[in-house]
């Protein structure tokens, strides 16, 4: 995983522009199967990638806090949410909660595990969003995730694979 995890922010760079203009063409002809395509793509890769011996997202990225998860997470640690959000979190540019810090406080960096993990927010279980309904709907948050997960990377190349797209090329004709 170690090379893998090496070897992506290269790969996500240079599958970028690709990528890019693959959801474009997607979006212009979004097939009726997609979300049942893309699931089937996300179980395959989950069959054999361990989240456990990754741990990237934690490491690197934020997920946004609900109102719900900080209830339920402030709860969880017998916090007061306020006391839990000045702890914790803060507005990004965005207005949107997220941690203060990386790695996720809440990381286990020896063995990757999450001490919050039956709580843990709702971006953190649907987490990378490629099993998720009108997929079509998140192809910029997907690419920053070809970034960040290999398993991510993994689905959208197999996925390019599965559902070929043919390009507008202009051939020069003698």
């Amino acid at each position: 995983m170690e090379k893998r995890l090496e070897e992506l922010p290269k790969l996500a760079k240079q599958a970028l522009a690709e990528n890019r203009k693959y959801f474009k063409m997607l979006k212009k002809r979004t097939p009726k199967n997609l979300d049942v395509v893309m699931k089937e793509l996300h179980d395959e890769e989950f069959q054999k990638t361990d989240c456990l011996s990754c741990g990237n997202c934690c490491k690197t990225t934020s997920p946004i806090f609900t109102e719900k998860d900080i209830q339920r997470i402030a709860k969880h640690l017998r916090m007061k949410e306020r006391q839990f959000i000045d702890q914790y979190l803060e507005r990004d540019s965005d207005d949107f909660m997220v941690l203060k810090s990386s790695p996720c406080s809440f990381l286990d960096e020896s063995d990757n595990s999450c001490f919050i993990y039956d709580v843990r927010p709702k971006a953190c279980s649907e987490y990378p969003h490629t099993n998720r309904k009108k997929f079509i709907q998140i192809t910029d948050l997907t690419l920053t995730n070809t970034q960040i997960c290999p398993a991510t990377y993994a689905i959208i190349e197999n996925l390019k694979k599965r559902l070929p797209l043919e390009y507008n090329k202009k051939v020069k004709r003698s």
